[in-house]
């Protein structure tokens, strides 16, 4: 893993609205991990797995059999704008590509329904930056978390 001080690597800002007055967030260990996985392990995941969208609980969540192992959580804003939270993997699962193809199928489905995105998640704007084929998802008036110096 690199050095979590790189700061291209693991530099957000994040809006006032983000709950961080000051535009600064700490990222958790398990952010890091995350974003290590998306930047540098970005291959098919080990296995395969289910995406669900339970509507009600408002999350995205990776089905295998029985068990969730991972979820995307999101706000539904009232102008056609879905608010990515927080992608997490339980432990177990990290460093299999979970995350990068959780994220790579919700930024689908988002798609497929003709609406936009505000990130609020580290990792989903880490795999969006280094997917550019996803930026036109994300809403220009309401982008979220952004990546820069701190």
């Amino acid at each position: 893993m690199t050095d979590p001080t790189e700061p291209a690597r693991y530099a957000f800002g994040n809006p006032d609205e983000a709950g961080y007055p000051h535009g600064n967030g700490t990222l958790s260990q398990d952010q890091i991990v995350l974003i290590d996985e998306v930047i540098d392990d970005p291959h098919a995941p080990a296995f395969d797995f289910a995406v669900v969208n339970d509507e009600k609980a408002g999350i995205y969540e990776a089905i295998v059999g029985d068990r969730e192992i991972a979820g995307l959580p999101y706000n539904v804003a009232g102008d056609g704008r879905l608010v990515l939270l927080a992608t997490s993997v339980f432990p177990e699962f990290r460093n299999q590509g979970i995350a990068t193809e959780l994220i790579r199928r919700v930024l689908d489905d988002v798609r497929a329904q003709g609406k936009t995105v505000t990130i609020m998640c580290p990792i989903v704007r880490t795999f969006v930056e280094h997917n550019p084929e996803y930026a036109d998802l994300i809403d220009p008036k309401r982008p979220g978390v952004i990546k820069g110096r701190r």
